[in-house]
């Protein structure tokens, strides 16, 4: 018996458990992919950064931010921009920024969440009917059933089960892995925020008291 054929034994709700898995593939693949162009390398740039504050050379700090890939870079980028504002002006510009970001991250989580839910139910959904489907043959034969007469119902009953299962078990992981991976993004866009307003504010201040000194 082909893979298809198999297939065929779940029954009509296959169809919709087969979709989800699609649907969950193309979800997968899409958000490693996003969640590629969201990374960066924040030691480097974070060390880069601080140097050009430092040396007074804020125009080469954005473009530094302008020029790199990630998350973080573009938050950075907008606290530097408003980096003229008090702290509590610089830290809103890029919360702002920073919530756009993740909010990015995470489109069509829910959905992939909702594939994880719904899969297996829809399984279990057919273990229900595949099971009616049993007790009426041997209502309709009276009790004279054999093996055969009810494999049509158990087997509808167990593939949308085992089918179910499988795409809501895979979709569930790589939802949570996800999940764990825009956590660490957005603890890495907060931390870098930080970093940068501390340092924004203190070489601020230090050119202050040179000028006070001369």
């Amino acid at each position: 018996m082909n893979l298809l054929a198999i297939f065929a034994k779940g029954g009509w709700l296959m169809i919709p458990i087969v979709l989800f898995s699609i649907v969950a593939v193309v979800l997968i693949v899409n958000k490693h992919i996003d969640l590629s162009r969201f990374k960066t390398k924040t030691n480097h740039i974070m060390y880069e950064l601080k140097a050009l504050i430092a040396g007074g050379k804020k125009d080469e700090a954005i473009n530094l931010c302008t020029g790199s890939k990630g998350a973080v870079p573009l938050v950075l980028k907008e606290g530097l921009l408003h980096s003229h504002l008090d702290k509590d002006g610089i830290e809103s510009y890029m919360e702002a920024t920073g919530i756009e970001q993740v909010h990015l991250m995470e489109k069509n989580m829910s959905l992939l969440a909702t594939i994880a839910g719904v899969a297996p139910l829809t399984g279990f959904l057919g273990t229900v009917t595949g099971m009616m489907s049993a007790f009426m043959e041997i209502e309709r034969l009276g009790g004279n059933v054999n093996a055969d007469v009810l494999a049509g119902g158990i087997w509808e009953a167990l593939m949308t089960t085992a089918t179910g299962l499988g795409v809501g078990i895979v979709a569930f992981i790589y939802y949570n892995f996800f999940t764990a991976k825009i956590n660490h993004m957005a603890f890495e866009i907060e931390s870098n925020s930080k970093e940068l307003v501390d340092t924004i504010l203190e070489t601020r201040q230090t050119q202050q008291n040179i000028q006070y000194e001369n």
